[in-house]
């Protein structure tokens, strides 16, 4: 059974910066595409990063430049940092654990979710 845990949220000032992790059970991460996705209230989940196994990137256009995503494979664990928050930021983050090695969200396995809150 997969089961993946998030931490590592809180309230943060504008300007400051988070690490989220991403601690998965049951599925190797190496083999596997990860993802972060946030939703903000009043708001559908939106993407905000992916990686593949082989592992390429890919970046939200809200993030670009203020994101990093990886992975440690020994720790079996995947992280989101994002520097230089901002208000717009703020909503619960979620990690995805896609089937296959290139992220597709359909059929993904999700967390419970992380909130970030960034004041002004």
């Amino acid at each position: 059974q997969v089961q993946l845990v998030e931490f590592g949220g809180g309230t943060v000032q504008t300007g400051e910066s988070l690490k989220l992790s991403c601690a998965a059970s049951g599925k190797t991460l190496s083999r596997y595409a990860v993802a972060w996705h946030r939703q903000s209230p009043n708001k559908e989940r939106e993407f905000v990063a992916s990686i593949n196994s082989s592992p390429g990137t890919r970046y939200a256009d809200s993030v670009r430049g203020r994101a990093t995503i990886s992975k440690d494979n020994a720790k079996n664990t995947a992280y989101l940092q994002i520097n230089n928050l901002k208000p717009e930021d703020t909503g619960v983050y979620y990690c995805g654990l896609a089937r296959g090695g290139v992220w597709d969200r359909r059929g993904a396995n999700w967390g419970q979710g992380t909130q970030v809150t960034v004041s002004s």
